[in-house]
C-alpha cells in the first residue's frame, strides 16, 4: 500500500522513515493456518480487535510452543490506515521470541518508540497515536485466549491515556509526589495527554470517563484538604510554626497564649483585654487589643504592661508580632 494513498503530503513529514517503510512493505503481514501450526507442533491463537475511534481493525496470529509458552511465529492482517499497519507490523516483531506472559506487557508506547528514527523524535504525529492502541489491545485478546483469562484481567488499573497507557492511579500518585499544578506538567512527567490529547479535556478525539483536567482539579482539592487537616492537627499539638498557620489558626494561637500567660496576670489586678483585630503586612503581625477593667486608663498600659504582653506573644509564637492598643 503506497504512502500517497494513506497520507497527505504535509502530514507525511511528521512520520518516521521506519513507519513509511512498514506502511509500504510490512515485514510480518500474512496468516498462519491451522495446518502450519500442526506441522510445527505449536498452538495457533487468532485474535481480533477493532478500534471504534477510527474504524481500524487488526487480526493477530500467534504460533505458541505449548511447552515453553514462547511465541515462535506471528503474523497479522490489518484493515485501516497506514499507521495501524506499521504499528501492527512492529507489534508482531516485538512479540516474537517472547513468552506469552511477557508479550502481554508490551504497550503501544513500546511500539511507537520502536518505530522512531531518532529516540527523541516521535514516529507518528500526535493525532495518529491512537492508531497504535490496537497493538496493545489485540495482544491482550491473544494472551487471554491462550492463558484462559479475560483480557481485562491483564489491566489492573483504569487507563486514562490510551496512547501512553497511563493509569489513573499513576497520574494521581505523580501529581501528589511532585506537587504538579498543570496538565502540561502531567504530560511532562507521564506522557499522558502528549499524543492524541483525547484524555486532556472533553471534546477531544473520543469521549472518556476520566480527563486530565478533572483528575488534576480533584487531586489538588484533595491535597489542599489534606494539608489543612494536617496543619490543624499540628496547630493543636503545637507542632505547626506560627508563620505557616492560616489566619484563623493564628487568631486561635494568639488567643490561647493570652488566656494561658497574660490574662491571668491582668485579672489579678482587676483588669483584662480583648482582641479587636489581627492584620498582616510588611513582615509583621499586628494584634490590636482593647484594655478592660483596671487596665483601661492605667499608666503602664502603654508601656510596661504592653511590652510584657508583646514579649510573651513573641516568645511563644513569633518574634514579628506587634501589639497595638486601641
Amino acid at each position: 500500500m503506497a504512502k500517497n494513498n494513506l497520507l497527505g503530503g504535509a502530514l507525511w513529514d511528521a512520520y518516521s522513515k521506519e513507519v513509511s517503510r512498514r506502511m509500504d512493505n510490512p515485514t510480518h503481514l500474512g496468516v498462519i493456518t491451522q495446518e502450519e501450526a500442526q506441522a510445527k507442533g505449536g498452538k495457533l491463537i487468532i485474535a481480533d480487535y477493532g478500534a471504534e475511534a477510527c474504524g481500524d481493525a487488526v487480526r493477530l496470529y500467534w504460533l505458541v510452543d505449548p511447552k515453553t509458552d514462547v511465541i515462535v511465529d506471528a503474523k497479522f492482517k490489518s484493515f485501516g490506515c497506514g499507521t495501524a499497519i506499521a504499528s501492527s507490523d512492529m507489534m508482531v516483531e516485538l512479540c516474537l521470541g517472547k513468552r506469552v506472559q511477557d508479550a502481554v506487557k508490551i504497550t503501544n508506547l513500546d511500539v511507537e518508540h520502536s518505530l522512531r528514527d531518532h529516540p527523541d523524535v516521535p514516529a507518528v504525529p500526535g493525532q495518529k497515536m491512537h492508531c497504535s492502541v490496537m497493538a496493545y489491545d489485540v495482544i491482550k485478546q491473544a494472551a487471554g485466549q491462550y492463558l484462559g483469562k479475560n483480557p481485562e484481567d491483564f489491566e489492573s488499573e483504569i487507563i486514562v491515556c490510551e496512547c501512553a497507557r497511563v493509569s489513573l492511579g499513576t497520574i494521581k500518585e505523580v501529581i501528589k509526589l511532585n506537587d504538579l499544578k498543570s496538565v502540561e506538567e502531567i504530560t511532562q512527567y507521564t506522557k499522558a495527554g502528549g499524543f492524541c490529547k483525547s484524555c486532556v479535556k472533553p471534546g477531544g478525539h473520543e469521549a472518556r470517563e476520566h480527563y486530565l483536567v478533572d483528575i488534576l482539579r480533584d487531586v489538588r482539592t484533595e491535597m489542599q484538604a489534606e494539608a489543612l487537616k494536617e496543619n490543624a492537627q499540628k496547630s493543636l499539638s503545637g507542632d505547626l510554626a506560627f508563620v505557616d498557620m492560616t489566619m484563623v489558626q493564628k487568631v486561635k494561637a494568639i488567643d490561647h497564649t493570652i488566656d494561658l500567660h497574660i490574662r491571668p496576670m491582668l485579672m489579678m489586678d482587676g483588669g483584662n483585654l480583648e482582641i479587636l483585630d489581627i492584620k498582616e503586612g510588611g513582615g509583621f503581625v499586628d494584634v490590636y487589643i482593647r484594655y478592660m477593667g483596671a487596665c483601661d486608663g492605667c499608666a503602664s498600659a502603654a508601656t510596661g504592661t504592653l511590652y510584657a504582653i508583646e514579649g510573651v506573644l513573641q516568645e511563644h509564637l513569633d518574634e514579628h508580632i506587634r501589639v497595638l492598643p486601641i
